[in-house]
């Protein structure tokens, strides 16, 4: 499944580009995707917006096994 992430991920970060920032996939674990925001994101009080609206729905449409996305 972490193959399935990281191809979703490469999707998204033309989006998060064009902020300044980007994302760094960690760990996928029981259907939870840990992922690190950088650069501009890591820093941006939208994030946890970025993360669960955009991030989370993107990946649980494309991937159905996924659960839920957290930053760490």
């Amino acid at each position: 499944m972490q193959e399935k992430v990281e191809e979703v991920l490469k999707k998204v970060r033309p989006m998060l580009a064009r902020d300044g920032g980007s994302v760094e996939l960690i760990e996928v674990s029981d259907g939870t995707v840990k992922v690190k925001l950088v650069g501009a994101c890591a820093g941006c009080p939208m994030s946890k917006m970025t993360l669960k609206n955009g991030i989370e729905r993107i990946l649980k449409q494309e991937i159905p096994e996924v659960k839920e996305v957290v930053a760490v």
